[in-house]
């Protein structure tokens, strides 16, 4: 690797350490560096993305004029008075002139612009078709990291096709006003039909009942009893009015999608796959083929109760970690005399691991471990033994 590629990792983690330490001016500079997707940007990225994030993100849209700017600045407010840390990206139309955001949507949430745990930044569009430039979810990525407890998505007045925020959004909240017309018929088979709630606001107006009926006819045709029904609520933003039981609404939808999540993908009990252990005899040579692959090296420690070096390269949601021996008595040094290099285990991340600890000894499973340790990262974990899972070393890891 070139002493350039070292260079910007190592910077690229410092970069993570002052996100995480809630520095305001790193995080402007890490959002603009994946933003214009500088020299070090994939190197932030695989570094944020090593950590899990638990953000909500928010995806407002609905067409111009429906209030959106001013319904987000309420949201955040509300947001704000739990306690959360927010984010917001307002994705505003591009300059024709400069390339850059036309700034509308900053300008009109002047109210939230000096709460030191709110951070706006506005995007522009760049002309893409769903209403959101390429760079907004590595932007998402990185207020998560930064710990944004919500992030909320303020797209470019959408029509009937554009509904991209919807894939980088939990909830995707639909605003309309009354007087629509038949925009509401000529909405619902494009972005109606990925809302996860309505907005009908300005509702002090005449005609917001029309609209909040004729939403709810339209989610009668076919909807299932077994699926998230999009409630609707009327909401009057200048004033504040709805925008409570709108938020209740939003949480109680990404708590129902997580929850299906989990269960759809076998994480009923908060279960998913954390990492490969992979030992080798030297991290400098192996790392090679995986940066070949595209892949980066996120984070390298040393950890020394285990005698081990670990490199860990991001995968999705879940990252592979290679294993060196620092001497060669240690079990990842004993592993590779017997075996050689290979897979050493498979770690599986739980959400109670000292019960789950518990469980498993009583159940009677042999376990390689005699207690709960902390490894590299912080993170907590213990060993299963191959006799008691089909072959295969198993840990169980916990967060830090």
């Amino acid at each position: 690797m070139s002493a350039e590629v070292k260079t910007e990792g190592r910077e690229a983690r410092q970069m993570l350490e002052r996100l995480r330490a809630g520095d305001v001016r790193a995080l402007a500079r890490a959002v603009s560096l994946v933003e214009d997707g500088g020299a070090g940007a994939a190197q932030l990225l695989a570094a944020v993305r090593v950590h899990e994030s638990h953000a909500v993100r928010i995806g407002v849209t609905g067409p111009p004029g429906a209030g959106k700017s001013t319904l987000v600045e309420q949201m955040v407010r509300w947001l704000r008075g739990r306690g959360e840390r927010v984010g917001v990206v307002a994705v505003d139309p591009t300059s024709p002139y400069t390339g850059g955001a036309l700034l509308g949507d900053r300008i009109r949430m002047q109210g939230i612009a000096d709460d030191e745990g709110v951070y706006v930044r506005s995007m522009a569009s760049r002309g893409a078709m769903g209403g959101l430039s390429r760079a907004v979810g590595d932007v998402c990525d990185v207020l998560a990291a930064s710990g944004r407890g919500a992030i909320v998505i303020e797209t470019v007045g959408v029509g009937q096709d554009e509904v991209d925020v919807a894939r980088l959004a939990d909830v995707t909240v639909l605003v309309l006003v009354p007087g629509m017309g038949d925009d509401v018929q000529s909405m619902k088979a494009g972005v109606m039909e990925m809302a996860d709630v309505f907005v009908v606001n300005k509702s002090d107006r005449e005609g917001a009942d029309r609209v909040a009926a004729e939403i709810v006819s339209m989610q009668g045709l076919g909807a299932a009893s077994d699926r998230w029904v999009a409630p609707v609520v009327k909401t009057v933003a200048t004033t504040g009015e709805g925008v409570a039981e709108l938020m209740e609404a939003v949480l109680r939808c990404a708590d129902a999608k997580r929850g299906a999540q989990r269960k759809g993908s076998g994480e009923a009990r908060g279960l998913r796959l954390d990492h490969l252990g992979v030992a080798v005899k030297s991290i400098a040579a192996a790392k090679g083929f995986y940066e070949a692959l595209g892949m980066e090296v996120a984070h390298e420690e040393t950890v020394e109760f285990e005698q081990v070096k670990t490199a860990m390269l991001p995968l999705g949601e879940s990252r592979i970690e290679l294993l060196e021996p620092t001497v060669e008595d240690s079990v990842i040094g004993k592993f590779l005399a017997k075996r050689g290099e290979g897979l050493h285990h498979i770690a599986v991340q739980v959400e109670e691991i000292d019960a789950m600890f518990a469980k498993l000894k009583a159940d009677g499973v042999r376990l390689a471990s005699d207690a709960v340790r902390v490894g590299a990262g912080g993170h907590r974990y213990f060993f299963v033994h191959p006799a008691s899972t089909g072959g295969v070393l198993l840990e169980i890891v916990g967060e830090a």
